[in-house]
């Protein structure tokens, strides 16, 4: 039987036709599945939904002068940024993207508010583009609440600043300084006539970090301006702009809320998940003060920190087995790099000496890691 014998050009001209037919293919696919435009918002407090879950808001506050936001499929960018106010004062605007609930705005399926005594942890990422030629802040905001509020605005807000860029700084005055999630900040505390502020300061620029909101949230709660029984209800990130401003940005930004935490020990029934024991050595005019921290839960708890008040009065003069700050208030023992972890059922002992004028007391309530602790 004699063979067939494809002559080349007719396989070229298959080849061809088969080409065109999976172009036109493609062609098809692409023009059903077209990308998402960028959305650009100029409205004073105009606002969309990006990923399905978080909203970007303009929140032009500050000023009457024109901005622009552009929403992307992972974040924003200031697309204008006119005018400018004093940097002795309050800035323009905060453009931003949140996980939460912001003026009745909430975000697509939020686990917010939330109580913070419920809530396991809160991780978060972010990843900003910075521009030389503005006065601004990068900051994310933390707003928490005594209730679970959804509208106006709440009692504390935390900041964190990854970048400063011009003479601004913080509301309030610097308190000293803290390690939060394994870095170092500058601390600033201070109110803005309506609510409190606490914020923590990075020393350089932080271009893009991973961290969870908790630890934030629960160095505020040591510092007595919150309460384990408080809500958290947003978590914000953007940019506070003074002058300019355009062409910064939020290239990427995740948040999550993961409320699978323990019971309110004020709830009744409910496990107590440390005990303080305080026992002290009264002269006139002076204390010692030994303190021993048990850990009743089933997991150990890392980088360990106690916070207490101390009554009117008293002063730290000096500790040993832990670091204790500032010296009267609102203070907070923190672990030594040896001994940051107290095992399940374990405990860790800590002391300090102090002064005192009036009458002596003992602080009547104690936070370990933001859980409030029973009093042995």
């Amino acid at each position: 039987m004699p063979r067939l014998r494809h002559h080349p050009r007719t396989l070229r001209a298959v080849s061809a036709a088969l080409l065109t037919a999976l172009a036109a293919l493609a062609a098809l696919l692409t023009s059903t599945a077209p990308a998402q435009a960028d959305t650009t918002i100029c409205e004073q407090f105009g606002s969309t939904v990006i990923q399905g879950r978080y909203v970007v808001q303009n929140n032009r506050w500050g000023t009457s002068a024109t901005q622009c936001v552009t929403a992307t499929d992972s974040g924003f960018r200031i697309a204008q940024a006119d005018g400018s106010v004093p940097t002795n004062g309050a800035p323009k605007s905060y453009p931003s993207v949140f996980n939460g609930c912001h003026y009745t705005n909430c975000s697509p399926g939020t686990a917010l508010p939330a109580r913070i005594s419920g809530i396991s942890s809160a991780p978060s990422s972010i990843s900003y583009t910075y521009v030389d030629n503005a006065v601004y802040n990068a900051s994310y905001d933390i707003w928490l609440d005594p209730t679970p509020r959804t509208d106006g605005v709440n009692r504390t807000e935390i900041m964190i600043w990854f970048n400063r860029v011009g003479p601004i700084q913080p509301i309030g005055s610097q308190v000293g300084t803290a390690n939060v999630a394994g870095r170092t900040w500058q601390v600033w505390s201070g109110g803005n006539g309506t609510n409190d502020v606490l914020s923590f300061v990075a020393p350089s620029a932080i271009g893009s970090w991973s961290f969870d909101v908790m630890d934030f949230v629960r160095a505020t709660v040591a510092r007595g301006m919150a309460g384990d029984d408080w809500y958290l209800t947003s978590i914000q990130a953007g940019f506070e702009p003074w002058q300019n401003g355009a062409g910064l940005a939020v290239n990427s930004f995740s948040s999550t809320v993961d409320t699978g935490g323990s019971q309110n020990p004020g709830d009744p029934g409910a496990p107590a998940a440390c005990t303080v024991s305080y026992a002290m050595n009264v002269w006139p005019g002076g204390f010692t003060a030994n303190v021993t921290v048990t850990n009743n839960g089933s997991a150990p708890v890392d980088g360990w920190r106690l916070g207490f008040t101390l009554p009117s009065g008293q002063s730290v003069v000096h500790a040993w087995n832990a670091s204790v700050t500032p010296s009267s208030g609102a203070v907070t023992a923190t672990a030594p790099a040896d001994s940051a972890r107290i095992a399940a059922g374990g405990s860790r002992s800590f002391g300090f000496q102090g002064t005192y004028s009036g009458s002596f007391a003992q602080p009547d309530a104690f936070r370990l890691n933001g859980t409030a602790c029973r009093t042995a």
